[in-house]
């Protein structure tokens, strides 16, 4: 049962750093990961007595 939970936290352990890395690494090899930038108007009208 031990081997069981070893396996597994070693496994998410080296997800967790794939994950870091091609975060990191990612922009250089052609990934992005910024956001679109998209400027919304939208008209408000204040009822104020």
């Amino acid at each position: 049962m031990i081997r069981v939970f070893k396996l597994l936290f070693m496994l998410v352990l080296l997800a967790g750093i794939g994950l870091i890395g091609f975060a990191y690494i990612g922009p250089i090899l052609g990934a992005d990961f910024a956001p679109t930038k998209t400027e919304i108007r939208e008209p408000v009208t204040l009822d104020v007595d």
